[in-house]
């Protein structure tokens, strides 16, 4: 039995067991959402549920990732726009982050000792201080 999905107005083919996102690619579909920043073009990138690049829209439920929603018969898949609320602080999201303004190997400002310091050890949990004297 095959299932039938539509996105952007075509009927996208999909077998049981396969994915949303495996059956958009199987159909030569390989973007289905664009960056907020950009507007680069996104779609199946680890297809394991980790990344959040293949977000989609299913049957007007905004943010499913397509990697791990699974197809079925008479879905609506829509694009999911780049400033959907889950990248987006305004619209509710979590606030982004820049790996470059955090990484000291990326230019950002160098990372503090979280550990307190421990008079046994000096400073940090890995030591870098000498020990008290007795």
């Amino acid at each position: 039995m095959t299932y039938h999905m539509t996105f952007r107005g075509a009927v996208v083919p999909a077998e049981p067991g396969q994915s949303v996102g495996a059956a958009l690619v199987a159909a030569g579909i390989r973007d289905w959402r664009s960056t907020r920043r950009g507007g680069r073009p996104r779609g199946l990138f680890c297809g394991i549920g980790v990344c959040f690049d293949c977000l989609i829209t299913v049957d007007g439920v905004p943010d499913r990732r397509a990697c791990l929603t699974p197809a079925a018969d008479g879905l609506h898949l829509t694009d999911t726009p780049g400033d959907s609320a889950s990248e987006d602080p305004a619209l509710g999201g979590p606030p982004r982050k820049d790996p470059a303004r955090e990484d000291p190997a990326l230019g950002g400002p160098p990372r503090k000792d979280p550990a307190p310091e421990d008079p046994a050890l000096g400073r940090g949990e890995m030591g870098g201080g000498h020990a008290p004297s007795a």
